[in-house]
This record gives structure tokens, C-alpha cells and sequence, in this order.
């Protein structure tokens, strides 16, 4: 069934590993797919999408331009990829009337200094925590730091940054780290607010889990709750391995969901989907992050969904379309079957020179996909300066027990070559560099 009156508006970065799912989705259903992203506006239209170019470091500028490029036509939906965007579709949502978040719900979830102070203020668990200048570089014992603690950027993503300290000495080799990250010409060229300074917390221990969800008018749908296997405990924060249906008891998994909605009402959010993570200890569930978006890269492939008279299942593109259309079957069952998915870790930093192993991997029982993302010969970096993976390792199986160890199999079979990356003169600040090493 098309539905050709349906316009739909995508806010995504100019190279989100998602957005060709989002058009075959939208091709299926015979909806219109009009991109927003962040190319150069000086290019003529260099992909063929017919996007409409705004910088999303200015959220109310991109929403009027998207708003001009739109006068006179209907919209019926709004989706954002990624945290960059969330904004600007916040801000375009409420110029045009669309069903989506509040402006200032998703500007509390791109800092995360004002997203613990909404949890604290909330009544959620939160550990201490503090907001820091990265210049001149902070002293803890004048400070009254206590350890372990965590230190972190306020506004990038996929735990950029993040850094444990367990004393003194620690904390100062990792405020100068984060300093050095926060004032690289890469991430200066970003714009994001809040590059001057960090946030310090307490460390809290305990494993750690995400949450995939729908919100509708304010209502909780949960897609999804993945348990994380690898330990998560430092120094460095690089995420592995996803696997659902999560194995925790199903009454800490109610108390993970309880905790979920509470840290989306505590900041507001309304509607469409949340990514959340959450530690769990003997003191119970503690909220990480809620980011007004799916799940980030090519995870979202770890996610079915069984529509009523579907031959096949469909992916979480479907699903987040058919909700933000309010067309039938967005709130549609994950699928019986347990999946996964494996963010395959960087181990060090340098060029990529050879990868190996694919065929042996993909034979594996129970992957399903092997999606090698990082280009050969490209400078690459490890966390925490690092933020990209070398390629994500998919599998199903009949239990989460299966679907993991399929995951840890068959990222033994492969194999990277890293070579050093020779210093080289920035262009920007001429200085030599070498990064992450």
C-alpha cells in the first residue's frame, strides 16, 4: 500500500550508515523521503538526494531554512539520525506543526551537564558530578575529587572522550587527553557547544545495558532492552557487543523500563524514538543517557519487527517510519528470535593497511552479516580520541547464549593490520600530529 500524500522529513548527517535503509523503507511504502543533512550548500546537489543543506551546529537557522525550502508543501513526519540533528528537528517540528519533541527536551539531551542535573532534580540515581573548564587544567584535591571517577566531553557521542581515573595521576593525564581531543581542528571544526569544558562523576560500577523505544504523546513503547556481555569498567568506554532479549530477571528488566520512562518525563521528551543506557548494581537502575533517536550505525540491523500479514520481518526503519506517518503497524512485536550485533573495537590506533578472515567469520553458525566499514588505508583511532568502528558482525539464534558466543566466534577469525601513522602537519593549525598515539 502507497501512501504518496505522505511527506516525510529526514534529518541525518551526509554519510549516517542508516540513511539508505530509511529510503528503501520509504520507497516500500510509497512515501516521500526529503533528506535534511549537513553537506556544503555551495555544492549542487553532489549525491543526487535532493537534500536541503543547513548546519545543524545552528538549529534555529537550519529549521528556517528547511521551513523556506518547504513553504507551501506538506509534512507529516520528522525523524533525526544521530545526535547532531536531533535539534534542528526539534526547532523544524514546531515551525511546521508536526508531532515530534520539544525544542528544549532535546537541547537538554545534547549536554550532558544539564541532562544529570534534570535527572538529579528528578529524583533518579545519579552519581556526584561537576562541570570543569578544560583551561587552565583543574586541580582534583582543591576540588575535593574522589575516585574512581569519570571524566567526559558534555556534548560528543559514542563515548568519545570518556575517560576513568582512579587517583591524581590518573585524572591529570586524563584531563589533558580530554583537553587535547576538545581542541583538535577536527572537532573544533564541529561547532558543538560546551568545547571548553568537561564533566566529572563518580564512577559507578555494575553492568550496563541499552534500551531501544517509541515514545507516542508521551507513552513508552520498548522495542528492545540489549544486555552488553563485555565488561564496561575502563579506562576507555568502547562498546562491543549488543545482544536481546536481554537475560537480566524480568524484574529488574520492569525496573529498567520504569526508570526509562521516569528519565524521559524528567526531560520532557514526548515523541518518537529514544536510545537509552543504564548501569545496574545492587542500588538499582541508574540512567546513563536518553538520546531522542534510534539506535546509532548499522546496529539498528539487530532489530525485526513481525507486522500482521508480513511474508518477512521488517527493520526498525520501517517501523520508525510507519510511527512518525502514523501509519498501521508501527507498533508491531520484535521478533521471537534472538539477535545481536558486535561494534567490532578498534585496537589501536594507526592506518589500516589489510583486514582478513571475512569468509571465515561469515561461515560462523548464526551470523547473518559482516559489514567491514572502515576503509582500507584510512587513518584510524582508538578510544578514546576514536568514535567509529572497524565494522559491525550480526547474528541470530535461537537463544542470547547462542547469538553472543556466534558474535565473540566469529570476531576471532578476523584479523587487522595497523601500521603507525607517521606525524604529519595539520593544515589548519601546523602543528605536527599523530592522533591517538
Amino acid at each position: 500500500m502507497t501512501h504518496p500524500s505522505k511527506r516525510l522529513l529526514l534529518f541525518t548527517a551526509k554519510l549516517g550508515y542508516q540513511t539508505r535503509s530509511f529510503q528503501d523503507a520509504a520507497r516500500k511504502l510509497g512515501v516521500q523521503l526529503v533528506y535534511v543533512t549537513d553537506r556544503c550548500h555551495q555544492l549542487e546537489d553532489p549525491w543526487g538526494d535532493q537534500a536541503i543543506a543547513v548546519h545543524f551546529e545552528t538549529p534555529e537557522v537550519a529549521a528556517y531554512t528547511v521551513m523556506e525550502a518547504l513553504r507551501g508543501q506538506d509534512v507529516s513526519g520528522i525523524l533525526a539520525l544521530g545526535d547532531r540533528p536531533t535539534a534542528a528537528a526539534a526547532y523544524a517540528a514546531r515551525g511546521l506543526g508536526v508531532r515530534y519533541n520539544h525544542p528544549a527536551a532535546v537541547e537538554a539531551c545534547r549536554s550532558k551537564l544539564r541532562m544529570k542535573e534534570v535527572f538529579r532534580d528528578a529524583g533518579l540515581s545519579v552519581p556526584w558530578f561537576r562541570n570543569l573548564p578544560i583551561d587552565p587544567t583543574p586541580e582534583p584535591l582543591l576540588l575535593g575529587i574522589s575516585y574512581p571517577c569519570v571524566l567526559k566531553p558534555l556534548s560528543l557521542s559514542a563515548s568519545q572522550g570518556v575517560v576513568r581515573a582512579n587517583n591524581r595521576e590518573e585524572f591529570l593525564t586524563a584531563a589533558a587527553r580530554v583537553r587535547l581531543l576538545l581542541k583538535s581542528p577536527e572537532i573544533l571544526a564541529t561547532r558543538e557547544p560546551n568545547l571548553d569544558q568537561m564533566l566529572v562523576e563518580g564512577y559507578i560500577p555494575g553492568g550496563e545495558v541499552a534500551l531501544e523505544g517509541l515514545l507516542t504523546d508521551g507513552i513508552l513503547k520498548v522495542l528492545a532492552i540489549f544486555d552488553k556481555p563485555d565488561s564496561l569498567e575502563g579506562p576507555y568506554f568502547e562498546e562491543t557487543i549488543y545482544v536481546t532479549p536481554s537475560r537480566l530477571p524480568e524484574s529488574v528488566q520492569k525496573a529498567i523500563e520504569k526508570c526509562a520512562r521516569d528519565a524521559a518525563q524528567a526531560l520532557g521528551l514526548s515523541h518518537g524514538p529514544i536510545h537509552a543506557e543504564f548501569r545496574i548494581n545492587e542500588d538499582g537502575v541508574w540512567p546513563l543517557e536518553v538520546a531522542p533517536r534510534p539506535i546509532g550505525g548499522l546496529c539498528a540491523r539487530s532489530l525485526r519487527f513481525s507486522l500482521d500479514g508480513a511474508s518477512e520481518p521488517s527493520g526498525l526503519e520501517e517501523l520508525l517510519v510507519r510511527h512518525a506517518l502514523e501509519l498501521p503497524g508501527w507498533n508491531s512485536p520484535r521478533e521471537r528470535i534472538a539477535s545481536g550485533v558486535m561494534m567490532i573495537p578498534v585496537p589501536k590506533s594507526g592506518i589500516l593497511e589489510a583486514v582478513s578472515g571475512e569468509e571465515a567469520a561469515r561461515s560462523i553458525p548464526g551470523i547473518t552479516e559482516l559489514s567491514i566499514t572502515a576503509r582500507l588505508h584510512d587513518d584510524i583511532a582508538a578510544w578514546p580520541e576514536g568514535s567509529s568502528y572497524l565494522g559491525f558482525i550480526f547474528a541470530r539464534g535461537s537463544t542470547p547464549e547462542k547469538v553472543e558466543q556466534a558474535l565473540r566466534d566469529a570476531h576471532q577469525k578476523l584479523s587487522f593490520t595497523i601500521t603507525p601513522s607517521l606525524p604529519v602537519e595539520h593544515p589548519a593549525t601546523r602543528r605536527m600530529t599523530n592522533q591517538g598515539n
